[in-house]
């Protein structure tokens, strides 16, 4: 009685008291040694109803997507000052530089997410998330309108409106068809985590579906013919790593028909990886030509059905039909529906994709801010400002100026116009003062005017080049703007930015800058090129292993770390899987 009394007692004491129970058995089963024990649940005080309160007061912040950048922002958002909510459709973060190795079993697709509480769960306040998607954005009254993304009806609200403070739009964008006749309805993209399970479904298929009896030759040939349209960065990954599933692990176990696949990479330029270095385009087509994979260049679609695509050939003009079994549709980006709208709101309906200052503020919008694929940085043009430049270099206002006056603003103009760097530096010029003294036939005394000043800076914006949309550029924006929340109310007493040209004081913040750190070009057959900023080139196996370690690195969690790596393991030992689940 007195022994069923005691476990009584022990397990009341354990529901009661969970947290300090399991430090009491991890404390006994360590032997009396000094422990350290988290149970991982955020802490819930007497004063819980006052946090609540606390709550309220905050200002609150809405981020939009879990992508690159919007969880860069939050794994990089430190300030518990802010009530943080997350709406996306997706309840993860997808690594998608791996995406074209999960469409062929290299990578498995649950080894390169990381889902978004697990993420936030690490931060020392609550973020609260919502698996929906915002279909539209009210500035006017700063608030967002959500609807579920869940396929059921789960009984709840599936439609609800978020007021905001501050507003991160992280959406990313749409795959862009050029409104090509049949390629939503025909065509694979390789956007998402399911686009790459997708693909990697019908492979399989296609190679079961060839192997079926009764099949005219001509019939097997077209069902085994892969074409990837758009030469960039992801389409020639896929090519690279599809060739490499055909020829090393699903040749071995369709012998018959192995011979019949054909994979076809078409781009409408003259060449595929047109922003890399002319080296390692001239080493990927010669590379894939030895392969057998069939590069076309030149060859724009213009069509696709269910079994055949159409290219314009720029060489002939002509139009050319081609069978297939499946397209991959890989030729870029557009803006997403949602964004459109919001931008025909703001005043922004011709553009392309949403306008930011340096800063990623939105323009038009009191507390928006946009980073990522759905937005674009609209730098200041030097000779927008050129007259006001003069102005707050020319203190004692005679109209004229020597390079002594330039001293205390030629930091504020290389920062708050990079194009005058990259001028310099393509111009070989050592310095600003370079750049004045090339403009007058009197080097050293003779003053600057309006008028020479003008004409040493009239080239200057030619530099201007918008970023790529890259997970890179992403990530960074994501960083950047979270260490301006974390330091804002810092910054607001003591600005740290350039000065305000028109204006007086300085900003707040140093403007954004992008730090280029390399691309890879992953070429298959355990081959990659990678390039550096600047002249440096490197092809061949030694950075593919360079590839195998930074994108390691780069993953968002250990968890994601050693299931990626133990599939890079599990495929060199066992090869790809080619189950059709």
């Amino acid at each position: 009685m007195s022994s069923y009394s005691f476990f009584q007692r022990a397990s009341k004491a354990y529901h009661d008291h969970p947290t300090l129970s399991k430090l009491l058995i991890v404390f006994t089963v360590s032997g009396g040694g000094l422990v350290a024990f988290s149970d991982g649940r955020p802490f819930k005080s007497v004063y819980s109803n006052q946090v609540e309160g606390d709550q309220r007061n905050k200002k609150k912040v809405v981020v939009l997507g879990t992508g690159w950048a919007g969880t860069s922002f939050l794994k990089n958002l430190n300030d518990s000052s802010f009530d943080v909510h997350v709406v996306s459709p997706r309840n993860y973060f997808a690594f998608t530089p791996l995406l074209p190795s999960v469409t062929c079993g290299t990578v498995e697709a649950r080894s390169i997410v990381e889902p978004i509480r697990t993420i936030t769960r690490k931060k020392g306040y609550d973020v609260h998330f919502k698996e929906a998607k915002c279909y539209k954005i009210d500035p006017e009254n700063k608030k967002v309108y959500c609807k579920s993304s869940q396929d059921t009806d789960l009984g709840g609200q599936e439609e609800f409106a978020l007021d905001y403070d501050y507003l991160v739009i992280g959406m990313g964008a749409r795959v862009n068809t050029f409104n090509t006749p049949g390629v939503v309805e025909h065509a694979h993209f390789l956007k998402e985590v399911e686009d790459a399970q997708r693909i990697r479904q019908t492979v399989i298929d296609n190679f079961e579906r060839a192997s079926l009896p009764g099949l005219s030759e001509e019939e097997r040939k077209r069902i085994l013919h892969f074409v990837v349209v758009g030469g960039g960065p992801t389409g020639v990954e896929f090519a690279a790593e599809l060739h490499d599933f055909v020829h090393e692990d699903l040749g071995k176990l369709y012998p018959r028909i192995k011979d019949d696949v054909k994979i076809t990479l078409m781009e409408a330029g003259d060449h595929i990886l047109n922003m890399f270095d002319k080296r390692i385009t001239a080493f990927a087509e010669d590379k894939f030509q030895r392969d057998g994979i069939h590069v076309r260049t030149g060859s724009m679609v213009v069509k696709v059905s269910d079994k055949e695509i159409y290219t314009k050939e720029r060489a002939t003009g002509n139009v050319v039909d081609i069978p297939y079994g499946m397209v991959v549709w890989s030729t870029g980006i557009g803006t997403r529906p949602e964004v459109v709208d919001f931008m025909k709101q703001i005043g922004q309906g011709n553009r392309r994709v949403l306008a930011t200052d340096e800063w990623l503020r939105v323009e038009g919008c009191d507390g928006v801010y946009a980073l990522g694929d759905c937005a674009t940085i609209n730098q200041r043009r030097v000779m927008e400002d050129i007259g006001v430049i003069f102005s707050k270099a020319d203190k004692n206002k005679s109209g004229t100026l020597n390079l002594k006056d330039f001293q205390e603003v030629i930091d504020d103009i290389l920062e708050r116009y990079p194009q005058v760097k990259l001028y310099l530096k393509k111009n070989k010029m050592r310095n600003f003062k370079a750049l004045l003294k090339n403009s007058q036939e009197n080097a050293q005394n003779q003053p600057i005017e309006i008028e020479n000043f003008k004409s040493a800076l009239s080239a200057v914006d030619s530099q201007m080049k918008n970023l790529p949309a890259t997970a890179q550029v992403a990530a960074q924006q994501g960083a950047y703007l979270a260490d301006c929340f974390n330091r804002m109310e810092e910054c607001e007493n003591h600005p740290e930015g350039p000065l305000r040209f028109r204006g007086s004081g300085r900003h707040r913040f140093h403007p954004f800058r992008y730090q280029h750190l390399g691309q890879f070009a992953p070429l298959g057959g355990e081959q990659t090129a990678f390039q550096l900023p600047g002249d440096w080139v490197s092809i061949g196996h030694s950075s593919q292993w360079l590839w195998y370690s930074v994108y390691a690195s780069k993953l968002v969690s250990w968890r994601t770390r050693m299931l990626v790596v133990s599939d890079w393991g599990r495929r060199f030992i066992f090869g790809r899987d080619s189950s059709r689940i």
